[in-house]
């Protein structure tokens, strides 16, 4: 982990997305209940497609245990109302487009490789943020299957 990026016990960054409705969105938003904000690099690719769509088959189980669930990408607003409307998505989700944005807050703007290429991207991540704006957990590198249900248990356990 990067020094400077907030980690466990650190208060989540404050820094303003935008909704697909063209409105803001901010982790401040959510003082007083539980958030958890998860980043994933693309809307419609395969594995951030799953990942969505296994937090919205749960969202009524994050909402009976007080949690807030907000999906985060580059994408812009108009893209991700597109992904919502594709996949009958109904975690919220947020455009996080600005380079100094709550991505670069938390250290999850990195740099990747593919087909030995380097290019900057979202690192998928998860942030799970306690009533009192503090982060209590982090997961990082992300493997997709079986996230959201591993989430769900630690946000219920906190």
């Amino acid at each position: 982990m990067m020094s400077g990026h907030p980690d466990i016990g650190d208060a989540m960054p404050d820094v303003a997305m935008e909704t697909p409705d063209g409105g803001t969105v901010r982790p401040s938003d959510f003082a007083g209940q539980k958030l958890v904000v998860f980043f994933y690099p693309k809307d419609n690719t395969p594995g951030c497609t799953t990942e969505n769509k296994d937090f919205s088959a749960l969202k009524a189980d994050f909402d009976a245990a007080g949690v807030a669930l907000l999906g985060v990408s580059k994408d812009s607003a108009k893209k991700h109302q597109n992904f919502i409307a594709k996949h009958g998505l109904t975690a919220p989700l947020a455009s996080d487009p600005e380079t100094d944005g709550l991505a670069d807050a938390l250290g999850v703007w990195v740099e990747k490789q593919m087909y030995g290429k380097s290019y900057m991207g979202l690192e998928r991540s998860t942030f799970l943020v306690g009533p009192d704006g503090t982060i209590a957990q982090v997961w990082r590198k992300v493997k997709v299957k079986g996230h959201a249900e591993d989430v769900l248990a630690a946000a219920k356990a906190l």
